[in-house]
């Protein structure tokens, strides 16, 4: 069977997609019927054994070949990325070069990371056993991605899931599937055994992938990723959820407040505020305070804002869509009412779903640009009166994603990380443990279970572990614990046990007697 053929056509009304720059529509795709999913992933159920089959290093050069395939695809894979999410070329461009990196990484070690891993005896109960254990893969993994990040954030779960051995069903965003799509074509356009399906639709597709998969990699808000896990729970089926962030940004009156206030920029505005990983509040130590606002105020002033083409670049693009503005601006105008101050931007602007880039003043945890994921240009900066303080009201949160920390001190850098209730801690740098592919990125509290990347884990995390054991050397027709119990046999055996569990030669042989 054709890939093509395992995605059912649909009666419903196609998904309307938009670019957020422009508000023109850029393409449709199909809203999938939730009761076709279950056939989709009969199939792929079919197909996947022989994918396993290929093993590690078979299965690694289709990846490369997809990778090629990326490569010379780049600039059309970068329209693409432009007119789905409105953002600047410079961030388009980044989504296929990671992407790249991804596959080297994976691909070349997945031969080893996956071999069978021989295990020493765990004690005398085993002495006569050889043992090993085998990583098999789930069968189908449902991946389902959300909108910021539409190229690398599918890349970055159905990379090592096919490295893995699993086949993989692709539900991306409807607000940006333009992007996913092109990656499946990718793997069709390759010749690669048709173990990738992307369906498109809204969210009760997406439900139903959660319905009949073996395995769900989820990354999107609190609120989906506790449906999906109760609804995994109940499937009694493994699930990886990444799901919202506040992150806290922490400079220390020692910090290099110039590498700060462009690390704070570039990471609380980075794809218009839109990432989980997005500095969402900052502490600044009272002796530093004025310094460092002044600092990034005139940054954030001096940046372009628009669409971004041939006639005019752009620093900061849109919002995916109407909502997102709407959020951001309940928490601008609730910080407003409660006593902050925007010392620049504030407001939506020009045509499409702009915003403009704000710094935040004189805020404090009463406020929800400080508690609640904003997902936007916004970058609220709270004065503290020392590093004990930051610490403490960073770990005020029901989220723990990630965190910066920035200080002239690489010791002290560690040693605040270490108090920071967060699954990764950058020192005096931003997103840099996410090109870190052997660091695990995966988030605390309600920011999520389970993590992606980690090197070996990257890929275990899509397998199920086999233990084998088989006798070492030549068997009995009968062993001496197995049937027929007899009395005689009965003494022996506790003898046995006996002597080998105890560490003293009076408990060895205290039950001689029975």
């Amino acid at each position: 069977m054709s890939i093509d053929q395992l995605v059912p056509t649909t009666g419903r009304p196609p998904v309307t997609v938009h670019c957020p720059a422009t508000g023109e529509v850029v393409g449709s795709v199909p809203d999938t019927e939730p009761d076709s999913i279950a056939e989709v992933v009969d199939e792929l159920r079919a197909q996947q054994p022989a994918w396993e089959a290929l093993g590690p290093k078979g299965r690694a050069r289709w990846l490369f070949a997809l990778r090629d395939w990326l490569l010379d695809n780049e600039i059309h894979l970068e329209d693409v990325l432009q007119s789905e999410t409105g953002k600047p070329r410079t961030e388009a461009g980044l989504e296929v070069p990671v992407i790249a990196e991804i596959i080297n990484f994976y691909a070349a070690r997945a031969p080893r990371d996956l071999a069978d891993v021989k295990l020493p005896n765990s004690g005398a109960f085993s002495l006569t056993k050889s043992q090993h254990k085998t990583y098999r893969p789930h069968p189908v993994v449902g991946v389902i991605t959300p909108w910021n990040f539409p190229l690398l954030m599918p890349a970055m779960d159905v990379i090592p899931a096919l490295l893995a051995g699993a086949a993989v069903i692709l539900k991306p965003s409807e607000v940006t599937p333009l992007s996913a799509l092109e990656l499946a074509r990718g793997w069709r356009e390759i010749g690669a055994p048709p173990v990738l399906v992307c369906v498109t639709g809204r969210g009760d597709t997406g439900a139903a992938v959660v319905d009949v998969v073996d395995m769900v990699q989820f990354t999107g808000s609190t609120a989906t990723g506790r449906t999906i896990a109760a609804r995994a729970g109940e499937r009694l089926i493994p699930c990886s959820v990444e799901l919202g962030g506040k992150d806290a940004a922490i400079v220390l009156a020692d910090a290099d407040l110039e590498r700060a206030a462009n690390g704070i920029l570039w990471g609380g505005l980075m794809n218009s505020g839109q990432a989980c990983i997005s500095v969402e509040r900052v502490y600044v130590e009272e002796a530093v305070h004025d310094e460092f606002v002044a600092l990034l105020t005139a940054k954030v002033r001096s940046l372009r804002q628009g669409a971004d083409d041939d006639s005019h670049s752009a620093d900061v693009g849109a919002l995916a869509n109407a909502n997102q503005v709407e959020i951001v601006l309940r928490h601008v105008d609730d910080a407003i009412a409660r006593g902050a101050t925007a010392l620049t931007g504030g407001a939506p602007t020009g045509v499409g779903t702009f915003f403009e880039p704000t710094v935040l003043v004189d805020v404090d945890h009463t406020m929800a640009c400080m508690t609640e994921e904003t997902f936007g240009p916004t970058i609220p900066v709270m004065r503290v009166a020392d590093a004990d303080e930051a610490v403490r009201l960073a770990n005020d949160s029901v989220y723990g994603l990630s965190a910066t920390v920035w200080t002239g001190s690489r010791s002290r850098g560690d040693a605040i990380a270490r108090r920071l209730e967060a699954g990764a801690v950058n020192v005096n740098d931003m997103f840099s443990n996410l090109f870190c592919f052997g660091l695990p990125h995966g988030g605390w509290k309600s920011s999520g279970v389970g993590a992606r990347f980690g090197g070996a884990s990257g890929l275990h995390k899509y397998c199920r572990v086999q233990a084998v054991t088989a006798p070492r050397f030549p068997t009995l027709t009968n062993e001496p614990l197995w049937y027929p119990y007899t009395p005689s046999r009965g003494r022996v055996a506790a003898r046995l046990l006996r002597a080998i569990v105890a560490r003293d030669v009076r408990r060895r042989f205290a039950g001689a007697r029975r």
